[in-house]
């Protein structure tokens, strides 16, 4: 089948963005249309025609952080930055780096900044002879999350039945907890027994700049007789699919990019599609070349 989440994933342009660099590091992506607008800050960065510089005056993550933090809530202000979160992400190339500098989660794409991200496959698989199955025992099913039409990015879209960044300060795991029951009502005891898959890797070019993101997918082995009930006004209704239809919804698009990956190696792992369907998905599994 035809999968455009294959393509969307690494769809971006080295050659329209400039390389945004702390130091000896790059650590994001800046768009060259952006750039004229940190020109009025050339106290904070050092602009060039191959790259964009925080300012070595900058030395210590508390003094990057304050002067990214200025530049962000003036751009934010202006309009030029989007869906402020009030969260904290940590710049770093690494999940266990220690990071360089903390910014507001919506100003991440605009530096195309990493961001890391859980997803969870919701499966139920019936017991052979279990009420409540299509009709008894059957085949597996997956939830399915349609993001609430306020969201600030991708309204509307079906998704995971729980996807969540990872802000600073909090681990995969307990990121999965509290995502779990935020957006599904999953209580921390059925959490925990989220099984990892693989990660997967995002590079690609978005209206608000850059997502830079590493994805740990995970699976969630749910009971055959609960339902998801979202608690944070962030999901607009689950589903209960089956694999056909959720194959189908991929194909069409009506996923969001980071929910078909996250789906798809659920289904290739457990040999649920076929991995012809798929040519090409492997490669989102070893991450892009930042530099």
């Amino acid at each position: 089948m035809s999968l455009p989440c294959l393509t969307a994933a690494r769809r971006f342009d080295v050659h329209a963005h400039l390389p945004f660099w702390i130091g000896t590091e790059q650590v994001g992506w800046i768009r060259s249309s952006d750039v004229p607008s940190l020109a009025r800050w050339p106290d904070v960065f050092d602009i060039d025609g191959t790259r964009v510089t925080l300012a070595a005056a900058f030395h210590s993550v508390d003094l990057r952080s304050a002067a990214l933090g200025s530049v962000i809530g003036a751009l934010a202000a202006e309009g030029r930055i989007p869906g402020w979160r009030n969260e904290t992400y940590a710049v770093r190339n690494a999940f266990d780096a220690p990071p360089l500098a903390y910014i507001e989660r919506a100003a991440s794409r605009f530096f195309g900044t990493m961001t890391y991200a859980v997803h969870l496959n919701g499966v139920v698989e019936y017991a052979e002879g279990a009420e409540g199955g299509p009709p008894y025992g059957g085949p597996p099913q997956l939830w399915i999350a349609r993001r609430s039409d306020t969201k600030a990015t991708d309204p509307g879209m079906l998704d995971n039945v729980v996807a969540g960044g990872i802000g600073w300060g909090f681990s995969v795991a307990a990121t999965i907890v509290k995502e779990c029951w935020e957006e599904a009502g999953i209580p921390e005891e059925i959490a925990a027994r989220a099984v990892a898959g693989r990660t997967a890797h995002v590079l690609q070019s978005l209206p608000e700049g850059t997502q830079a993101e590493q994805i740990f997918i995970y699976d969630l082995a749910l009971p055959a007789d609960f339902a998801p009930r979202n608690q944070d006004g962030e999901v607009g209704e689950h589903r209960l699919a089956r694999i056909d239809e959720v194959a189908r919804w991929i194909e069409e698009g009506a996923l969001t990019v980071d929910a078909s990956l996250a789906t798809l190696d659920c289904l290739l792992r457990r040999r649920w599609i076929d991995e012809e369907a798929c040519a090409g998905i492997e490669a989102l599994f070893a991450p892009p070349a930042f530099a």
